[in-house]
Parts: C-alpha cells; structure tokens; sequence
C-alpha cells in the first residue's frame, strides 16, 4: 500500500520521513530458500473489523487496513508531504480553494471489470451522505454544497445528491465547496472519498460482506472472526503493485497469541508487540525487531453527553491531567517507547507545536487536586476508562488510574469490554459510562485532522459529544484562510483553544513496536502505522 492511508481509531496505544531502527532482515531460520516467491502470501495478525467493508463506512484499524488493500483513492502523499496522484491526474483548485476540478488517470477498472469514472466517484459519495444509507463516515462530505440538503441536522432530507459534485464527463468532475479550503486536495485521502462500482450501491449490504474494490488486492473471503484473505490483482494500474500473491489477514482476539505465532513464524508481522514483550522483542527478533514513529496520539476523552460531564467545570478536567505522570508510566509501563503529549495533535504533521496544552499536560499533585476542588470536584469523585481487552491496555490504565487517584483522591478504575468492535460499538451507540481510551491516527498530514475532524461539533470522530462554539469559529476561520500555512497557524490558536474546554486529555506519542517472521522480508510500517502490505516480499520455502 502507500502508506498512511486513513485516519483511524487505533485498537492499540501506542511530514517526517519514517525512521526504522531495524527491519527488513529476514534469515533463513525456518527453512526459507532466501529465494523470493511472487505468489506468497503475506500473512498479518489483524482483527475483525466493526463492519462490514465499505469505504465509507469503516472509522478502526482492523477494517482500515483490509480497505486500504482492496481501494485506491484520488491521491496520497509523500514522506514530505505533498500531495501524489494516484487515480487522479490532476486535482486543481480555482483562485479561491472553492471549486476542485479533479481529472481522472485513464483505463483504471474495479475488480470486476467497470470502470473507474468520475460517476464512479459522484455516486460513491452521495449515497454515503445519504443518513438513510447510515455510513458513520458521512460528516466528511460536509464541505460540499448541498450536504445539508442531503444530510440535515434536523427533519428531512431535502435531496438525494449534493449539488456542489458534478460529472463534467467520464475522466472529470468538480467538487464546489461552501468556503474555500487550501489544504482541501489533502482530504482526498481518506477512505470515503475512495470509488464504489455501481453494483455496491445496488445491494450495499451484500457488497460489504465481498467488496470490489480498485486497489491492488482483490477480495477473495472473509471467514468472520477468523481471516479475511485478499488476492494481488494483475489488472491493477497504480504505480504500488504487489510484490507478493496476496494478504491473508488473521483476527486475533489476544495480541499475546500474535505475538507468540509471530515468534514461532505462524504469522509475518503484527501491528505493534504486546506492552509484556517491549522490554524482550528486540532480543527475540534480533534484526527482524522494528521501532518506527508514526503519527498517533493517545487520550482519554469524557463522555459529555452523560451526566457526569455535562456541563463540568473544565477546571476538573485541567486537574485530571495534571494527575496524570505520563513521563513515569512512559518508562515503567512502555519502557521509554512512549513520548509524553503536550497537545492535542500528533507528531510529524504539518502544524505541530510544542506545549498546546500547556501546564496542563504536566504532573502536578498539588496544582491537581486544587484545580478538581476549585470546579466543584468529579461528580461522585469516582471515574472509569473504558478500553478493548483483547489490546494491552490494562497496564496503562491502572497506572493512569493509580497516578489519578494518589494524586487527587478520585477513585478510578479501569473499565474493559471484550475486543475493539464492542468498544467501537458503545462509543457509536453514546453508551460510555464515564471517560474513554481513544487513539487516533492520522489520514492527512494536517493538524487540522486531529482538530476540526475530530472535536468539531457533531464531525463523525468525535464520539464523546464535545461541542465547544469559540473552537467551531476558530476552525471555521482555519479553513478559510488562503493558504496551507496561514491554515495551520490559525489551527495552532484553535488547538491553543482547547485548554478552555478540554475535549480529551492527551496522554502519549506513538511509535510503532513490531516485527516479522523469517518468512518474510522488507516490511516496513508507515506514517500512520501500518505496514505497507505491497512492498512485502515472501521468502520460497
């Protein structure tokens, strides 16, 4: 694949170019010939994903990566950050950022043979605009003019496509948008932006258990909760083929049977080694071990829409951070491999700065329990952190709940679901009880990404209810500057912003700890923290 993809909720904790410590590798210790086989299968340990595989509907790791093997979208970027082209040939804005005239690269098919046209496109993103199709991915189109005709806050929909898209002919459209966006062509990346062939809007829910896709692998089967394997397709035109015969993707229900099926060569490689291997991986893997930054953020956010946080005073929230000794849980829990966050927005983006949070995301007792009694304390002076089981976070959250608690004298406990569908699934249902572990990944190189696209008001990303009107202006106003960088300067003040309000509390950066079996070699992971599928070649047995 070609690499960081898709903004994502991350099942696990955890424009610079990626760094490896270590990868690649590969001896002949399970009896590999050190020949490469192009047909072999690649096999990674994954998950089964929240829904079913559609675009436009997946928002989690486990159905991210399967959608960015199986689809090519308009355009991607590079290690700096700039934009490439992928099924675009040009994506190219008028004066004023407002209209996109997007032209299309010539002869792309899906799977099944149809084409890849700008209609391919249109009715890819109107139908999932349309709340009656219920793609959790539909806030993304809200730029468009005619999305509130489509999708309204309130009542019905007064049409069924959006009038800012339109088919000018097969290999062309235009996007009109309801202000001007510089950085717009960087939105273009994520997955509900990617093509759907007309039998998926036909029958969505028969096509979301066998997807065709455009991309460089092709759906073979899904066998729930056990594999979903995919195929290289020879057909495919982008510049990524595969250098391997396909994916088979393994659920997991336990990162610690990955981990010991990755050691005993029965699986390729892993998203990231369990928090009980960090201090041992780079000994039992030698150098097939892999330590890469990508960029991820980890928080605990509150549920605002429960009575506990409705309307509390942000000085709690302030003094619960300020309990929190990230520094000491980065080394003890994750063993240095984890930075301490001091904002909201992840590293390695365009907009990054030091210190947004300011005195808030540093350890002070004393500051803490001043801040909780000054905002009228935690309601019932008890809190839970709901997190998936089958990942490990147990380790964090007691200690995160252990620092809160001797600092403060606020009971916390930890509060675990079985795996990452059902913790998905109580956040898209507003069933949190109390606070929730969120990590969040990037799908464009933009701090506004981790900003507008996830604490804006009613955006698909933010599932704890957050509504802040002073942060909506500020992102509003980003938004409409006339450049990226006068874009990313007014994000830094809404980002400053959010000390007022705290939507969630930062906890650490994220590197990717993983490694590969003998059977495999060149894997390396990308800025988002997946691992670029296609590069990955198979040792002959």
């Amino acid at each position: 694949m070609r690499g960081a993809k898709s903004a994502k909720w991350v099942a696990i904790a955890g424009v610079v170019a990626l760094s490896a410590t270590a990868c690649g590798g590969g001896g002949n210790d399970s009896g590999n010939s050190g020949k490469v086989d192009p047909k072999g299968i690649v096999s990674y340990a994954n998950g089964e994903p929240q829904n079913a595989l559609q675009p436009s509907n997946t928002m989690e790791a486990y159905g991210s990566v399967v959608i960015d093997a199986l689809f090519t979208g308009l355009v991607h970027y590079d290690k700096q950050g700039n934009i490439t082209y992928e099924n675009a040939e040009s994506v190219t804005p008028d004066k004023d950022s407002k209209v996109w005239t997007v032209k299309l690269k010539q002869g792309w098919k899906f799977h099944n043979g149809e084409a890849v046209t700008a209609k391919s496109y249109v009715d890819a993103w109107n139908w999932a605009a349309d709340p009656a199709n219920g793609q959790q991915n539909s806030s993304w189109y809200r730029d468009i003019v005619g999305y509130d005709d489509v999708h309204p806050a309130k009542g019905k929909a007064k049409k069924k496509a959006m009038s800012g898209l339109k088919v000018v002919d097969d290999n062309t459209f235009t996007i009109t948008l309801k202000g001007g966006i510089p950085y717009y062509a960087y939105k273009l990346v994520y997955k509900p932006f990617f093509p759907l062939p007309s039998a998926a809007l036909k029958d969505p829910k028969k096509y979301g258990e066998a997807p065709v896709g455009n991309g460089p692998y092709k759906f073979k089967s899904w066998d729930h909760k056990k594999s979903i394997q995919v195929t290289a397709w020879s057909g495919y035109k982008g510049e990524d083929k595969p250098k391997n015969g396909g994916i088979n993707f393994k659920a997991y229900s336990k990162d610690t049977a990955a981990y010991a099926d990755l050691k005993s060569d029965n699986v390729d490689t892993m998203p990231l080694v369990p928090n009980s291997e960090i201090a041992n991986f780079k000994q039992d893997f030698g150098d097939r071990a892999i330590e890469q930054d990508f960029s991820a953020i980890n928080t605990i956010n509150p549920a605002f829409y429960t009575k506990q946080w409705k309307d509390i005073d942000v000085k709690v929230l302030q003094g619960l951070s300020m309990a929190i000794d990230r520094d000491t849980i980065a080394k003890t829990v994750f063993h240095g491999t984890r930075e301490s966050a001091t904002g909201w927005v992840a590293k390695g983006v365009k907009g990054w700065t030091k210190d947004a949070c300011g005195e808030y995301c540093k350890f002070d007792p004393k500051k803490a329990k001043a801040a909780i009694k000054d905002g009228g304390g935690v309601p019932g002076n008890k809190i839970s952190i709901q997190y998936n089981a089958d990942q490990p976070h147990k380790d964090w959250v007691v200690a995160v709940c252990n620092s809160i608690t001797k600092s403060t004298g606020v009971q916390c406990v930890g509060d675990p679901v079985t795996d990452f569908a059902a913790d998905t699934e109580i956040r898209d249902q507003k069933k949190v009880k109390s606070i929730y572990r969120s990590g969040w990944v990037l799908d464009y190189p933009f701090n506004g990404n981790f900003l507008a696209d996830l604490y804006g008001t009613g955006v698909d990303g933010n599932k704890g209810g957050f509504s802040d009107k002073k942060f909506d202006a500020l992102t509003k106003k980003a938004d409409e500057a006339k450049t990226i960088d006068e874009s990313a300067k007014l994000y830094q003040e809404a980002e400053k912003e959010l000390q007022n309000s705290f939507p969630g509390i930062p906890l650490w950066y994220n590197k990717t700890l993983s490694a590969h079996s003998n059977n495999v070699k060149n894997v390396v992971f990308d800025q988002a923290g997946d691992p670029i599928l296609s590069e990955v070649q198979v040792f002959e047995k």
